[in-house]
């Protein structure tokens, strides 16, 4: 599908999802996690930052716990720890207010360190100028549905589904509309593939992803 790329001359905000309560983890805030000696969340914030304009992250509780970030903090608009929808709900309604020029919203997870660098490249390419379309990443592990570019117009219509109850998966929200795949590769972590959409929910992936950052970082493509 032959669409033009994202119109660059608006503003592309992105809302990291950092709201998980990582029981596996034995609680506390996931992206807090050190990976290869620095927080998952740094990771994240460093490869996003580039993609786009402005990034905010979505998380409930004491906001202070990211104060060091130096980026707005948002929570769910909508009770209940409604996943991850909630968190680009929340994204939306911070960029209706603080960037009212924007479009699309980027939305990433807090816990997947090694995303494309060309994400939102890629995604735009999906979703074109389309503001009715939604572009999800995907791999060769399947559909990687908080990786998406969403069309804010969609605000209201996403808010309306969360509060009726019936679902919080992505897809069931992302099926009712028009939805595009977009494709990725895998990445060469010192001649291992590793989806680039790898996250973390235990301690044995945190330290497996210890070793994939320091593949990463000793020259290996990423």
């Amino acid at each position: 599908m032959n669409q033009p790329d994202l119109d660059r001359s608006r503003p592309v905000p992105a809302v990291v999802l950092a709201g998980g309560l990582a029981r596996r983890m034995g609680g506390g805030d996931k992206p807090l996690v050190e990976i290869g000696g620095r927080p998952m969340l740094d990771h994240v914030i460093e490869r996003l930052r580039p993609q786009v304009d402005a990034v905010v992250i979505n998380a409930n509780g004491d906001p202070s716990r990211f104060a060091a970030y130096g980026l707005p903090v948002v929570a769910d608009t909508v009770e209940g720890h409604a996943g991850p929808l909630a968190g680009v709900l929340a994204g939306m309604r911070w960029a209706e207010v603080a960037m009212p020029e924007a479009r699309f919203i980027v939305s990433v997870a807090g816990d997947t360190p090694f995303f494309p660098r060309n994400l939102v490249a890629r995604l735009s390419e999906g979703c074109g100028r389309d503001e009715n379309t939604i572009a999800l990443a995907a791999s060769p592990d399947g559909t990687h549905p908080v990786f998406g570019l969403w069309p804010i117009a969609l605000a209201d219509a996403l808010e309306a589904f969360l509060r009726s109850g019936e679902s919080g998966k992505i897809l069931a929200f992302t099926d009712r509309h028009v939805r595009l795949n977009v494709p990725f590769e895998t990445i060469d972590a010192a001649g291992e593939e590793i989806d680039p959409f790898y996250n973390v929910n235990t301690p044995e992936e945190a330290e497996r992803a210890a070793g994939i950052a320091r593949a990463l970082e000793s020259g290996a493509a990423g």
